[in-house]
């Protein structure tokens, strides 16, 4: 496992972070097994969220980390402020509320880093930022960020904090992958790939701000299994999503030369896939959401899997060279 540092965490943080949103109650046994395995691999960080199983993923991850005795060794990313379908709650009460809803869920009186699990563009920085560091001074959490927040607002949220003397955002969690997201899966979500999000891919270049991007494999794009052909026979959710948000001619090429390059270095495509994403310039973190600890180990194998920008360049653009000239 390799490990990098958030400002505000004194805590290592684990390069591969396991989601939790299969962690539920009903499903104990194998929601432990999962989680032990994840731990035994070297991940020590875990992301949760405010709205996943109206609280029952926030309870049951609690219960384990306390049974387990592991507050202090493991990092507890939470997310809250998640719109719902009557209005936008990022707001200081929202906020508030959430934060305290997930300290009682979890058994815990901090989380490691908080996240706003969605923004409202339409809302000033100020408050957000003043109501975070209320928090953050009360230690209720270590360090803050945002998910599905756009560069431009964070560089808001960043620049108040300095003419204010708060702390600032610490951390984003966009999301990017190999395969270009050409439709959101989900309202008001911010995504790094694709030409028009080069600003944004530069600033974090630039600011080495900690990124923890999601749905790095593209939502199972890179398994295989979704092919030109085949794309109107899936029926299942999160099959439609991938459908919907990536299965497009210039992803299949991607896959495509993925495919080829993924041959030449002896991995499976899935690897390769991820490995794009961690050899970005920028201190990146990436979300995984394994079904169990062999899963995270294969994963985990992509940590060590360098590309090199000639490699990264060709899986985009498939520049006039294959990926035998590497």
């Amino acid at each position: 496992m390799q490990y990098g540092s958030v400002p505000g965490l004194d805590k290592p943080v684990s390069r591969l972070v396991q989601g939790t949103v299969m962690v539920r109650s009903d499903s104990w046994d194998s929601s432990v097994a999962l989680l032990d395995a994840v731990y035994a691999l070297g991940g020590n960080t875990f992301d949760t969220a405010h709205v996943y199983g109206q609280g029952d993923n926030e309870r049951t991850f609690g219960r384990w980390v306390n049974d387990r005795g592991l507050r202090e060794q493991v990092v507890i990313i939470g997310k809250g402020a998640h719109h719902n379908q009557d209005r936008q709650r990022v707001t200081p009460f929202d906020i508030s509320a959430d934060i305290h809803d997930s300290l009682a869920r979890l058994r815990t009186d901090y989380i490691d880093l908080y996240l706003l699990h969605r923004d409202n563009p339409g809302v000033p920085v100020g408050p957000i930022v003043e109501v975070l560091n209320e928090h953050l001074a009360a230690g209720r959490i270590k360090a803050f960020g945002g998910s599905n927040w756009s560069q431009s607002r964070i560089q808001a949220a960043n620049e108040y904090a300095s003419a204010h003397g708060l702390v600032p955002f610490a951390a984003a969690s966009p999301h990017f992958s190999l395969a270009i997201q050409f439709k959101e899966p989900w309202e008001n979500c911010i995504t790094l790939t694709g030409d028009a999000n080069e600003a944004a891919r530069r600033y974090y270049r630039e600011t080495q701000m900690p990124l923890f991007t999601w749905s790095s494999l593209a939502g199972g794009f890179f398994s295989g299994r979704f092919r030109p052909d085949n794309l109107n026979t899936f029926t299942e959710y999160l099959d439609k999503l991938c459908v919907q948000s990536y299965c497009y001619e210039e992803n299949f090429a991607r896959y495509a030369r993925a495919e080829e390059l993924a041959r030449q270095r002896g991995v499976s495509v899935p690897q390769l896939a991820l490995a794009y994403v961690l050899s970005q310039p920028w201190n990146i973190f990436t979300l995984v959401g394994c079904a169990n600890g062999a899963e995270f180990a294969v994963n985990a194998a992509a940590l060590d899997l360098h590309l090199t920008e000639q490699e990264i360049s060709w899986l985009e653009r498939g520049e006039s060279h294959s990926a035998s000239s590497f």
